[in-house]
């Protein structure tokens, strides 16, 4: 199983546009970073997680030829907006299944009437096949079994996704305990850590350090990052033992 880190910034990316922010002007090409997404390759499956409004680009980047299932954490802007992107791999391959919770698929209906709507659907729209992602039922992705696990992003329900010994969380304030006992015996976590001072609905550097105590993978990737958290070399020079800054373009292999 290989994990590619499409994206790892915030919702506004970095470098923030028009920001004079040091780390925005920075020339180290591990502090840009586009929306945050990964690409999961399992065996011969190619599953990625959230297409936000920097996907064309990241899939150009990767150079990825296949998509096989999306899911989706929750339906904010930054996770969602790339989703008419699908629609070079559908010309391709035919239709793509996508997995989210029933509020975020009423969500995509809504706001993407043209790809959902049979009756007034628009002829070069991805075709997409809708499944509903249920709290503590596995997801079924043709042969491979994936364990969503459900947290608070500020009072709003997100799902993160266990794959095997790895499990991605991004966009997470709050979890309880019944669902971190879903993450024990990780090899990778990936966890979201905008900045150092709090905020309302993402964790800080201090809470994730401090979940990931609770948590006990063998490593750790912060992921989510804003400029506020730092610069990624002097940043990830501090952080304790097998926990580290993802990048965009990171590839790791389990």
């Amino acid at each position: 199983m290989n994990i590619t880190f499409l994206g790892t910034g915030t919702s506004t990316g970095i470098p923030l546009i028009g920001s004079n922010h040091p780390v925005c002007k920075s020339d180290n090409s591990k502090d840009k970073r586009l929306r945050s997404s990964v690409l999961i390759e399992w065996d011969d499956l190619n599953i990625i997680v959230d297409t936000g409004p920097d996907f064309r680009q990241q899939m150009i980047n990767c150079n990825c030829k296949r998509i096989d299932a999306v899911l989706y954490t929750h339906e904010h802007y930054d996770h969602i907006s790339g989703i008419d992107d699908l629609r070079a791999y559908c010309f391709r391959q035919g239709s793509i299944p996508i997995y989210a919770h029933k509020r975020v698929i009423k969500t995509l209906k809504r706001r993407y009437k043209y790809i959902f709507d049979i009756n007034k659907r628009y002829h070069g729209a991805p075709k997409l096949e809708t499944n509903e992602i249920t709290k503590n039922k596995v997801i079924k992705v043709f042969n491979k079994n994936i364990i969503p696990v459900s947290f608070k992003h500020g009072k709003l329900q997100v799902f993160g996704f266990k794959f095997k010994s790895l499990a991605y969380i991004t966009d997470l304030k709050k979890i309880s305990q019944t669902e971190i006992k879903k993450l024990k015996n990780l090899d990778i976590l990936v966890l979201n850590c905008i900045r150092v001072e709090p905020h309302f609905s993402h964790l800080n550097l201090e809470e994730a350090l401090e979940l990931i105590i609770k948590i006990k993978p063998k490593k750790t990737y912060l992921t989510h990052i804003s400029h506020l958290l730092g610069f990624h070399d002097e940043v990830e020079s501090k952080l304790p033992e097998n926990v580290f800054l993802s990048y965009d373009g990171l590839k790791i292999s389990l």
